[in-house]
């Protein structure tokens, strides 16, 4: 059936302001105590009215103080006015202090709204087991409530503010237009390093002037952090902090809680989270490639996606990616040690579309394609296990001798 609506997708777009009724800013208040103040670090996003707010967490058993604060607000409170985010600091394996500091960061921000704290949502990225500098925390969400404003710029500040070891701000918008009206969803996203959401480290903020029940919210924002930020990995680490929060306001009149209008919010949401998904696996910590695990055939979809994640996360496959090295041995055995049950003499393989293997019966003759595939920045692995109906995919990286160079903790 024809769809009755349009959706585009601007990839790296700054036009915040399409989203009606939210202001932000990004302020610098040297969280990482380096002297800095020419690096913003601290983000706020306001709605001008109480917004429907859902939230999607890591999975990790060590959860970081601020994870634990939002799903309790979330849980408590019927709609959310705020985020206040700040980067240099993760807040995690802080204990009751950290609880309490994380606290107080909404506290600070609900009374300048007049609101209760529930209502405030809080995120931290960067080093874990520190304490937050809050004297400093305080400072800049001062400054920042000085600095809020409804204009593109400022979300980019924001934008830009999440950052650690990212080389560039990523956002995303996207504007729908239908005969229920129009409305827009804007995103934005910081990760680089210890990615491998299963909700790394990743944060992920949307606004919508879309109105969507709390319930319909969260179950659609789950949907889509499946689809998207649950399917890549950089390194294999899952972190402490990963979040994605959505705020929406309502303001554009248009109602999503139904229909065709309910169909084009989860297909924007869902374009704009694999936008921000791929800049994060684009922007990976030294890495030089992208590489796109799809895994077709399987028994069932848990299956697939296991085997996705362990060609994905294997060091020797990614290595050899990194040195443009063809070796489909490697893949082969990433997808035996899965231990799925799967038959090798039924399995095809191909690099795009060029074929490895058909029936585990390797293609020689096609080398000189496959090689010259794998030496692009970005290509895809293609898995067909030929026992099902089932698929997955995972969007990973290669590693490199920068990434050990990056992270050896100097």
């Amino acid at each position: 059936m024809k769809k009755g609506y349009k959706c585009v997708v601007e990839q790296n777009g700054s036009a915040f302001t399409a989203v009606k009724g939210f202001k932000a800013a990004g302020v610098a208040c040297d969280i990482r105590g380096k002297g800095d103040l020419s690096r913003l670090d601290l983000a706020l996003i306001v709605s001008d009215v109480p917004a429907a707010a859902a939230g999607v967490f890591t999975t990790n058993d060590v959860k970081a103080a601020p994870v634990l604060v939002d799903s309790e607000h979330l849980a408590k409170a019927r709609t959310a006015r705020a985020i206040v985010a700040y980067s240099g600091v993760a807040n995690a394996c802080t204990g009751k202090r950290g609880i309490s500091d994380a606290e107080k960061s909404c506290a600070a921000v609900s009374k300048r709204l007049g609101v209760s704290a529930d209502e405030v949502l809080v995120c931290s990225t960067g080093r874990i087991g520190d304490f937050l500098p809050m004297d400093k925390i305080m400072g800049g969400i001062d400054k920042a409530f000085g600095s809020l404003k409804s204009e593109d710029g400022s979300f980019m500040d924001g934008a830009r503010a999440i950052m650690t070891t990212d080389t560039h701000s990523k956002t995303v918008v996207a504007r729908v237009t239908g005969s229920f009206g129009s409305f827009s969803i804007a995103g934005m996203a910081k990760g680089a390093g210890m990615i491998e959401p299963n909700m790394a480290t990743m944060l992920a903020f949307f606004i919508s002037d879309a109105k969507v029940p709390k319930a319909l919210l969260k179950s659609s924002l789950k949907w889509a952090a499946d689809r998207s930020f649950n399917r890549i990995s950089v390194d294999g680490d899952m972190s402490t902090n990963d979040t994605v929060i959505c705020l929406c306001n309502g303001q554009s009149g248009v109602s999503a809680a139904s229909g065709e209008a309910l169909e084009a919010f989860k297909e924007a949401l869902l374009g704009v989270s694999r936008a921000l998904a791929k800049m994060i696996v684009a922007d990976g910590e030294e890495t030089t490639r992208v590489i796109e695990v799809e895994v077709s055939g399987a028994k069932t979809r848990a299956q697939a996606e296991k085997i996705c994640r362990s060609v994905a996360n294997s060091m020797l496959v990614k290595c050899a990616w990194f040195g443009g090295d063809a070796n489909w041995g490697r893949i082969a055995d990433a997808v035996g040690y899965a231990r799925t049950g799967v038959d090798f003499d039924k399995m095809d393989l191909s690099y795009d579309n060029v074929a490895v293997l058909r029936k585990g019966v390797v293609k020689t003759a096609n080398a000189d394609k496959w090689r010259k595939v794998v030496a692009g920045k970005s290509f895809s692995v293609r898995i067909n296990l030929n026992a099902g109906d089932a698929s997955d995919s995972v969007l990973t990286a290669d590693l490199t001798e920068g990434y050990v160079a990056f992270n050896k903790g100097e």
